[in-house]
């Protein structure tokens, strides 16, 4: 296969864009022993793209195709500068596709750029048309990415937070007038229809019968060419590029109906004016319902959106205050919030107390205390106080706007159950037109009747619908992330949905996951004095984040001694030389291996300690025995109630610790876990995930996102709790913003729920079209039935995916 140019006198199509050419030359490239003429070499590229990969039926199911390339002005670098987001050596950003009208163009898409050199995700998400990129700077230019969106026929729009909204609200109207006019020329349509028929049955002057005919045709005109316009622009377009669509069906159906109705005013027969209004009221008022129920979906995140500030109150040197935008500041600003204001970003409160709303962050409703050295949130509100706030991230680095960003992407990640239905839609269209030529055919040779062969074909055409199909998977998608938003859980992706549903095992992480995470020092076990051994343990745990570290730092109220060459050992301890003394401080093996030796007696302790429920430290000082630290953390009130809650839906239970085993079995019998594994690092806990999904368990690990992040990413899912930090959302598949274990049963119901209603939704949507098209052919349904039929099959997959509002446990 190769490409020359050649001048051409004749008219000619690209072969890939549509565009005309005339007399200009062409490139010319032979492909199954067929000349193809492209406009430029890179339609020639995109078609070679689609060719090998055997997926040609792109160019036979795609619709509403503009020949040509979009205008260059529409592709402005520029525009994108402030939306792109750093990621180290990587950049990630998200913009809004013109030109989306099926599977098709989102595969297209997605394929186009992953053969991009340096490439490193691309995502489409058919229901709002976002794409979301990620690319490595040094290999890969932004300006690269939209010229190449922009070859193969698609026009790449910066992405704005409401765009998605806004556009469906425009539509929203737009179809409600449509409907609006299609509905009152139908009813009055419907009383001339009444006479016609009751004459057909009883008798009517010829006169009443021509005048009332006439009328029909006047009151449908107005629907057909205004409400219908959408239908007819479309498939017209579709038509003249050589690809059926949906709105084919619609338009082969109320055009051909209309059309032989004219030709029976003049030739005595019966006129089917009603059919032709019908198809479209009915059509509209499907789609109408349906706009409603996605911008109801969307509601949670527009919400999300609309919590963000676009100012903030900058505190001077001088103590003044002035507005500013928030692209202005940055990491170190101080701004002020004073009580019923929102946060405008992340910070650290330096001045003032307040009782904070975090409601919309966490779903708990309480009012959180906040004063000097913690953390606040933008969205959140501050109730009844002056804050003065360290601001510790920019706008796009907010807690919120990861939030924002992990929903949208959720919505744009595919089940992978959707493959039948995406496998199956760029058949289904010409496969139904060959259909209703059949039963056309058919019913001509066995009738001679062309009425009834008419009629019937055009049931064909308006009953197979495939709107169902395509609204089965996103919409409860859609529904199921918003409303697991909304109750603090913020799931990354509707494939999530899928396997948590067939989860079989929960691993729980100990500390901060079943145990309160917040310990505190009940013994202190010295070989000299106890100020001496907490004075050199609280020094080299001063730079430690795990909790046994905090606890034992709270609990020294001396002066802490300084500290060089400070080293963790994941899951033994922490090493360091404290005052000129080298100090260790860690578990009981950490003492073993470096050669520290523990008296008998201490042993005894140390295993009645354990025994308790306690963790223990030990700290060595110069390689020689100082003494121990034990403490407690409390296992946490709904622990017991998660693991029985786990067993009771079948799921098997097991907890991961690096605690000592006898600190694992009291906290386990606590809560009734029998499978607990102890004294494990963070690569151990996931080395022990990996085996376990290699006997063929579908885990959900439940840990904290930092120390479990290895944990995290082996799992089938990943979900960890509180505040969602970068590492956490980064890990984990699934983060729940309050300290709440019920949430972790409430996530596995919902996603059974939400997986339940996919399928359910794909099978009613397999199941019309099975039985509905043989009726059709049958001549069993009228085409107003069928295209009543056909918006109640879309209705009926909205109204089931709406049941997903709630997502709760039960």
């Amino acid at each position: 296969m190769s490409g020359n140019e050649t001048g051409k006198s004749d008219v000619r199509r690209c072969a890939h864009c549509l565009l005309e050419m005339k007399g200009e030359p062409a490139v010319t490239a032979g492909f199954d022993g067929e000349t193809k003429y492209f406009c430029c070499q890179g339609c020639l590229g995109v078609y070679e793209l689609i060719h090998k990969e055997s997926l040609d039926t792109f160019y036979s199911s795609r619709c509403g195709w503009t020949p040509g390339p979009p205008e260059k002005a529409v592709v402005k670098p520029g525009a994108f500068k402030d939306t792109v987001r750093k990621y180290g050596t990587t950049s990630s950003l998200d913009m809004v596709l013109s030109g989306i009208r099926c599977a098709s163009c989102v595969w297209l898409v997605e394929k186009f750029l992953m053969k991009m050199d340096g490439m490193v995700s691309a995502r489409v998400n058919y229901a709002t048309h976002r794409l979301t990129v990620q690319w490595e700077d040094q290999k890969l230019s932004l300006n690269e990415i939209l010229e190449g969106i922009r070859s193969i026929g698609y026009a790449p729009h910066p992405c704005h937070p409401t765009a998605f909204s806004e556009a469906l609200v425009r539509e929203k109207n737009d179809l409600l007038l449509r409907f609006g006019t299609a509905a009152f020329f139908s009813m009055q349509l419907m009383l001339f229809v009444a006479a016609l028929y009751a004459g057909f049955f009883q008798g009517i002057e010829a006169e009443y019968r021509r005048t009332f005919q006439l009328i029909a045709w006047a009151l449908a005109t107005p629907v057909l060419f205004y409400s219908g316009y959408p239908f007819l622009k479309n498939s017209v377009r579709a038509v003249l590029r050589r690809s059926l669509s949906m709105d084919v069906l619609i338009a082969l159906g109320s055009v051909s109906s209309y059309a032989y109705s004219i030709v029976m005013i003049f030739t005595g027969g019966e006129v089917y004016f009603d059919t032709s209004a019908m198809i479209v009221t009915f059509i509209l008022l499907g789609r109408f319902l349906e706009a409603g129920s996605k911008l109801k979906a969307g509601n949670t995140l527009s919400l999300l959106i609309e919590m963000q500030s676009g100012e903030a109150r900058l505190l001077t040197d001088s103590g003044e205050t002035r507005l500013v935008p928030l692209e202005e500041l940055s990491p170190g600003n101080t701004i002020e919030v004073r009580a019923g204001e929102k946060f405008p970003l992340d910070g650290m409160v330096v001045e003032g107390e307040a009782d904070v709303d975090e409601s919309m962050l966490t779903g708990e409703s309480k009012p959180v205390f906040k004063s000097r050295e913690e953390e606040v949130f933008a969205g959140t509100i501050s109730l009844n106080g002056r804050l003065a706030v360290r601001v510790s991230a920019g706008k796009n680095d907010t807690v919120l706007s990861r939030i924002i960003r992990t929903v949208e992407d959720a919505q744009s990640r595919k089940a992978p159950i959707q493959a039948i239905a995406d496998r199956t839609a760029g058949y289904f269209v010409p496969l139904v037109v060959f259909v209703a030529f059949l039963s056309f055919a058919y019913w001509m040779v066995t009738t001679a009747d062309i009425s009834v062969s008419l009629m019937n074909a055009v049931s064909v055409l308006v009953v197979a619908c495939p709107c169902a199909l395509g609204l089965a998977t996103p919409l409860a998608i859609l529904m199921g992330t918003n409303s697991a938003a909304r109750n603090g859980i913020l799931v990354k992706g509707g494939d999530i949905f899928e396997i948590v549903s067939r989860t079989d095992c929960v691993v729980l992480d100990k500390t901060g996951t079943i145990t309160d995470g917040d310990m505190s020092v009940t013994d202190v076990v010295s070989m000299t004095t106890r100020d001496a051994l907490l004075g050199y343990a609280a020094s080299i745990e001063k730079y430690s984040e795990h909790p046994a570290g905090r606890a034992i730092v709270s609990e020294y109220s001396g002066t802490l001694f300084p500290v060089e060459g400070f080293r963790v050992i994941p899951g033994k301890g922490v090493s360091g030389t404290v005052n000129t003394r080298s100090c260790l401080a860690g578990n009981r093996d950490f003492m073993t291996e470096n050669s520290v030796v523990v008296p008998k007696e201490q042993d005894v302790l140390f295993e009645k300690l354990a025994g308790s429920g306690k963790t223990v430290v030990f700290i060595a000082v110069d390689k020689i025995y100082a003494g121990m630290i034990g403490m407690i953390d409390d296992v946490r009130n709904d622990a017991a109630a998660l693991v029985s809650g786990l067993m009771d839906r079948g799921i098997r239970v097991s907890m991961l610790t690096g605690d000592t085993r006898q600190v694992a079995r009291y906290v386990a019998g606590r809560c009734g876990i029998k499978d607990i594994r102890a004294g494990l690092n963070p690569m151990e806990k996931a080395d022990v995930i990996r085996t376990m999904n290699l006997e063929g368990n579908r885990i959900i690990m439940v840990g904290d996102g930092i120390n479990d992040a290895p944990a995290l990413m082996e799992a089938d899912t990943g979900v960890t709790l509180g505040h969602a930090s970068d590492i956490a959302l980064e890990s984990a598949g699934v983060v729940v913003m309050q300290d709440n274990l019920g949430l972790i049963t409430a996530l596995i119901d919902g996603s059974r729920r939400c997986f339940t209603v996919i399928r359910q939704n794909l099978f009613w949507a397999f199941s019309y079209n099975l039985v509905a098209i043989p009726l059709a052919i049958g001549g069993f349904l009228h085409p107003i039935m069928s295209a009543f039929l056909m918006a109640c099959s879309s209705l009926v997959v909205v109204g089931n995916a709406m049941r997903l509002r709630k997502f709760q446990s039960g």
